[in-house]
């Protein structure tokens, strides 16, 4: 432990001119003391550390000093590749190897680059959860996310959706997925691949045996083609509307995309109005007519007759209540 912060702190010191004894007790989540006691034992080691005494002074690497102790570790190099991801990698477990990663890159440049992680850091930050909802981590993901990174066999109880019992699963887990704050785990079971939630996971053990992992395998390629199976097994039960132009526009941001485009392009020709008869795909009535409804006066639903009824009922309620 105290070996690692002693590399951490040189190379603190060799990424910027000078740094106070409280930045570096920050830095390295210690005591100013500790920051002493560590600079010394650097200095008994042979590696030149000055001590600037007075309110403007701190510690600093003299006579041009860099280590070679720049190489990064394997996990540190993967998790540098998710650096621009901090959520994500605090939630992995891997905040520690990316920061060690960065300031091993951090010390090897240019003293004019030193600031560029810094810079960017200032020019984007991905903020993965959807609005109007609080992030939850899931208390095994970093399990998880340690099997994934050393290809090791899981053995895992799972929660499946709408039951309550458990099922068990040996799993080769190949890779995590962040979509709009919820993680799922790309996994290979017999010869077949599925997806779960991460959070619907009761107990993780990760085995010392590794797995083989398939050369061809796409995470990207595989969960966008998962994704797209998923959203279209949702669309179960169909609806006719009239829509105007302006409904047509707005009817993309209100349903699943490219579900209203297919819809849209099977459309005939407008009707002496302007306005387009569609048929669209739905999961169900309930959630056509939480959507439908945001257009208002843009749509007229033709079929089913319950869920024209209910738009019926709903439009005699406004009318009463801004009468």
């Amino acid at each position: 432990m105290r070996a690692a912060r002693l590399i951490k702190m040189v190379l603190l010191l060799q990424s910027r001119p000078a740094m106070t004894a409280a930045e570096l007790a920050q830095e390295l989540e210690v005591s100013e003391r500790t920051v002493t006691r560590d600079a010394q034992a650097l200095s008994e080691a042979g590696v030149p550390v000055y001590a600037d005494r007075g309110r403007a002074g701190g510690y600093r690497l003299i006579g041009g000093y860099r280590t070679r102790l720049t190489g990064l570790a394997r996990n540190e190099a993967e998790a540098l590749f998710l650096s621009g991801l901090p959520s994500a990698l605090r939630e992995m477990g891997l905040e520690d190897a990316a920061s060690a990663a960065r300031l091993k890159v951090s010390a090897a440049l240019l003293p004019s680059l030193r600031d560029a992680s810094d810079s960017a850091a200032q020019r984007f930050h991905l903020d993965a959860p959807g609005w109007y909802q609080e992030p939850v981590t899931p208390e095994l993901l970093p399990a998880v996310a340690e099997a994934v990174w050393d290809d090791r066999i899981v053995r895992a109880r799972y929660r499946r959706n709408g039951r309550d019992d458990e099922v068990e699963r040996e799993l080769a887990p190949y890779g995590l997925v962040l979509k709009a704050g919820v993680w799922y785990l790309c996994a290979r079971v017999a010869d077949d691949f599925r997806v779960y939630r991460i959070d619907r996971f009761s107990a993780v053990a990760v085995s010392d045996e590794r797995f083989e992992r398939e050369e061809q395998f796409d995470l990207p390629g595989f969960w966008d083609e998962r994704a797209a199976q998923f959203a279209r097994s949702l669309l179960r039960t169909e609806v006719t509307v009239r829509v105007t132009e302006e409904g047509v526009r707005r009817l993309p941001y209100v349903m699943d995309r490219s579900a209203v485009h297919d819809a849209l392009d099977a459309a005939g020709p407008s009707d002496t109005e302007g306005q387009l008869t569609v048929t669209l795909p739905v999961e169900s009535l309930d959630v056509a007519y939480s959507q439908l409804m945001g257009l208002g006066p843009e749509l007229e639903v033709l079929e089913p007759a319950a869920l024209r009824a209910r738009f019926t009922a709903a439009a005699e309620r406004l009318r009463d209540l801004y009468r």
